[in-house]
């Protein structure tokens, strides 16, 4: 297909390939290497063996919809009705490719925020939209609003905001959220809000969603999902939320993607957004911990770090130690270090800002990162 035919194969399977082949730990993949909550895990089990098997509503089992509809109350004041308003998806990458080829026609524009996540590009690709993009600015990652506001055309259509941040771990400002606010409602764009690590916040810092401020709820369909915030990235179950005349665009589109998600974790997905808060809290405490131990170890060989407030991932600047290609660098560094991370530049259209900087993923066991740690010594005596 020519319009995919510039992706070629995810960076994430020839590294995670390359890891293999040196038995290099692998910290390039944003997925954790420990099982979620153990009573989601059993009522999933309980699903499969009484009888959650055929397929589930178009849009989802109530029992998901109802506890996605009283999370967003629950955390951010955000009322849905979940019969209209909530649609399940299998995971958040079918929630965003589904939402663009519904609202984008061939010739319209998305704008992105690089570094963005690999898949946005290839789902404006599949909606034969065309892709615009503004850089957030290293090392500090603050968002450029007049930039922004002069990437935007009368042929915008849709804003893509991800916060917390893949792969940088930013978390948007109010200010900067307000200004993305103002440049949509002026020029009449949805956003498409991805915050698939709204839980997953550190140093005090707290989520807002976009959908918050005045004037956009009726202009945005925020997503997020399961395996993130609770460890079950196999699961494949996200979820859309937002005005029901938008979420009904999704849903026409993604009857004839996946036609319906998998039936038996829905009930499980449903307990877990109701768990307590101290869940949700003590994951992101030990989540944070991890950060700083990787950070503390990337540090020790004088490799500094862009702020990472959120999300799974630290993005590191190696060019104190003479790299100035981390696409070849990350190549190399399974057989030369024994480690495994991914270059920034491949989740930009212009990879000369962002040359020397290299994504780690943090959401690995301690032990994990310890030996991780042990390895990057010898970047120190490279």
């Amino acid at each position: 297909m020519q319009r995919l035919r510039p992706f070629g194969t995810s960076v994430f399977a020839e590294m995670t390939q390359r890891a293999l082949e040196f038995d290099a730990v692998n910290l390039g993949q944003g997925f954790p290497d420990t099982d979620g909550p153990l009573e989601m895990r059993e009522i999933a089990a309980r699903g499969l063996r009484e009888g959650l098997n055929q397929y589930a509503p178009a849009r989802g089992l109530p029992a998901l919809r109802e506890a996605v509809a009283e999370h967003q109350d629950r955390w951010y004041g955000i009322p849905l009705d979940p019969r209209s308003q909530v649609l399940v998806t299998v995971g958040a990458t079918e929630a965003i490719a589904a939402t663009l080829i519904a609202l984008v026609e061939p010739g319209e524009e998305v704008v992105l925020v690089e570094p963005s996540y690999d898949s946005y590009g290839a789902a404006v690709a599949m909606a034969g939209g065309v892709r615009r993009t503004v850089q957030l600015r290293f090392p500090d990652l603050r968002l450029d609003l007049d930039a922004l506001r002069a990437t935007v055309t009368d042929r915008t259509r849709v804003l893509v905001l991800n916060t917390p941040h893949n792969p940088t771990g930013k978390v948007f400002t109010r200010e900067e959220l307000e200004g993305v606010a103002a440049i949509a409602r002026e020029h009449d764009l949805v956003v498409l809000a991805d915050e698939v690590y709204e839980h997953l916040v550190f140093d005090g810092l707290t989520h807002t969603p976009i959908a918050t401020l005045p004037g956009m709820f009726e202009r945005t369909l925020t997503v997020s999902s399961v395996g993130k915030t609770f460890s079950l990235t196999g699961w494949k179950t996200g979820w859309v939320s937002g005005p029901q005349h938008l979420v009904d665009a999704v849903a026409a589109v993604k009857q004839f993607l996946t036609f319906v998600g998998v039936t038996h974790v829905q009930p499980a997905v449903a307990h877990g957004l109701r768990m307590p808060d101290d869940f949700f809290t003590g994951f992101a405490a030990q989540l944070q911990a991890k950060r700083d131990l990787l950070v503390e170890a990337l540090s020790e060989v004088d490799v500094p770090v862009s702020p990472c407030q959120g999300s799974y991932f630290v993005i590191a600047d190696l060019a104190g130690h003479g790299v100035d290609d981390a696409v070849e660098f990350c190549r190399r560094m399974p057989e030369d270090l024994g480690l495994v991370g991914v270059p920034v530049s491949v989740f930009c259209d212009d990879p000369e800002p962002v040359r020397s900087l290299v994504r780690f993923a943090f959401c690995k066991q301690d032990e994990v990162l310890r030996e991780a740690a042990r390895r990057l010594q010898g970047l120190g005596r490279s």
